[in-house]
C-alpha cells in the first residue's frame, strides 16, 4: 500500500508545478487548437452554406448531397488523416481538410433544415414585392433560417474542437499533444488531464460565446420567447 500511494504522489492527475513548468507549451497549444477550430469551421461555412442552398433550390440534389457529406462524416477520423498525408503531407493543411470535411454535413444539414422552415406565405409575400430569387434567399430566407445554421455552427464546433487532437497523427494536434505525450511518458497523468480538460473547457466557452452571438443576431427570438 504505501508503493502505490508513493506512486500515486509522485504522479498526480493534477498538477501546479506542471502547468507551471510547461505554460509556454501549453499556451501555444492553446493557439493552435483554436486556430484549427476557427479556420475549420468557417471553411465549413463558405463552402457548406451554398451547398445547403443548392440543395434547397434544386430539390433533386438534396438527397446527393446530404449522402456525399455523410459518408465523409462516417468515415473514421484516424483513417481520413492517414489517408490525407501522403497527399498533403504532414502539415496542418492535413489536419485543417479533414476537419471541414467532418463539419460540412453538420452545417449543410442544419442549414437546409432552417431554409426549408421558412413560412411560405413569407415567401410569396417577397415574391410580391417584386423580390427576385437570390434577393429573397439573402433578405428574408437566409436571416430567417438564421437560428438553424448557427445551431449546425455550434455542433459543427464542438465537434471540431474533440476532433483536433486526432491531428497529433500527422504532429498538429492542439491540445492532442499533450494527451498522448503523456501516454508517451511513462504514463503521466498531470499531463493527460491538462490536455483533456482544456479541450472540454475551449469547446464549452465557444459554445456558450455562439450562444451569446446567436440570441445577438436573432433579438425576435428573444422577443417571442418573452411573450410566451
Amino acid at each position: 500500500m504505501s508503493f502505490l500511494a508513493q506512486s500515486a504522489a509522485a504522479n498526480p492527475w493534477f498538477s501546479w508545478a506542471y502547468l507551471h513548468a510547461n505554460a509556454d507549451t501549453i499556451r501555444a497549444l492553446a493557439i493552435e487548437h483554436l486556430s484549427f477550430t476557427v479556420e475549420a469551421v468557417a471553411l465549413a461555412v463558405v463552402v457548406g452554406v451554398p451547398l445547403a442552398v443548392l440543395a434547397y433550390w434544386v430539390r433533386p440534389l438534396t438527397g446527393p448531397i446530404l449522402a456525399s457529406a455523410g459518408v465523409l462524416y462516417t468515415i473514421p477520423s484516424l483513417a481520413l488523416f492517414a489517408f490525407l498525408a501522403p497527399f498533403l503531407g504532414t502539415d496542418r493543411r492535413t489536419v485543417l481538410l479533414g476537419l471541414v470535411l467532418y463539419a460540412l454535413l453538420l452545417i449543410i444539414r442544419n442549414t437546409l433544415t432552417g431554409l426549408s422552415q421558412v413560412p411560405a406565405d413569407v415567401k410569396e409575400a417577397a415574391s410580391a414585392m417584386g423580390y427576385g430569387r437570390l434577393r429573397s434567399l439573402l433578405r428574408v430566407e437566409l436571416p430567417l433560417a438564421l437560428p438553424g445554421l448557427l445551431t449546425g455552427v455550434r455542433l459543427a464546433t464542438v465537434s471540431t474542437v474533440a476532433l483536433v487532437t486526432v491531428g497529433v497523427l500527422v504532429g498538429k494536434g492542439g491540445f492532442g499533444q499533450l494527451i498522448i505525450g503523456g501516454f508517451r511518458n511513462n504514463y503521466h497523468k498531470a499531463e493527460i488531464l491538462t490536455g483533456a480538460i482544456l479541450c472540454v473547457c475551449l469547446a464549452v466557452v465557444l459554445d456558450l460565446l455562439l450562444v451569446g452571438l446567436g440570441r445577438m443576431l436573432t433579438p425576435w427570438r428573444r422577443s417571442s420567447g418573452g411573450r410566451a
